[in-house]
């Protein structure tokens, strides 16, 4: 892409929205790998030997995350379905806004998925309360990460007279 000397991209809406599917689709890429690793874990778990030490509380607290994680993985998944459904019809701004708001989702669903599977972990291996202490040290860490850094580098961004998207 060429940038002129004003700092606005030299490009039609159509190679703006092509540019910014591209980029989700990495996005995508990265998520829908990191998120289908922890479903693979979370579907081997009850074959272990260490499974069975679970109380009732986490066996539920397992399903929850295991739930989660299963649910944020086809979330994740859909935006490249429906994509396929309405490829050629012209129909991609559309589908740009569907899958960013997908990928929000997928991510929240994703990110809930691993404070809950902080709080598996850490209950299995040492009580209820440091699992309840390492989820709540995870969640805010979620938090941190996937809303305050980023409000952060938008305010930033939004001072700075040449970015665009």
């Amino acid at each position: 892409m060429h940038v002129d000397s004003g700092g606005e991209r030299n490009e039609t809406e159509a190679q703006r929205i092509d540019r910014n599917w591209i980029e989700l689709l990495q996005e995508l890429r990265i998520v829908q790998t990191g998120g289908q690793v922890l479903t693979g874990f979370l579907l081997v778990v009850p074959f272990q030997q260490r499974f069975a030490d679970l109380s009732d509380g986490g066996r539920a607290l397992y399903l929850v995350v295991l739930s989660l994680a299963l649910v944020s993985t086809v979330i994740l998944l859909a935006p490249v379905m429906i994509h396929r459904a309405v490829f050629r019809s012209h129909r991609k701004d559309r589908v740009l806004r569907q899958s960013a708001a997908l990928l929000r989702l997928g991510l929240a669903m994703l990110s809930i998925a691993m404070v809950g599977l902080v709080a598996l972990v850490f209950t299995l291996v040492l009580g209820t309360v440091p699992g309840i202490v390492a989820a709540a040290v995870m969640a805010t860490f979620v938090v941190v990460m996937l809303f305050v850094v980023p409000a952060r580098v938008r305010r930033h961004v939004a001072t700075i007279p040449y970015a665009s998207d």
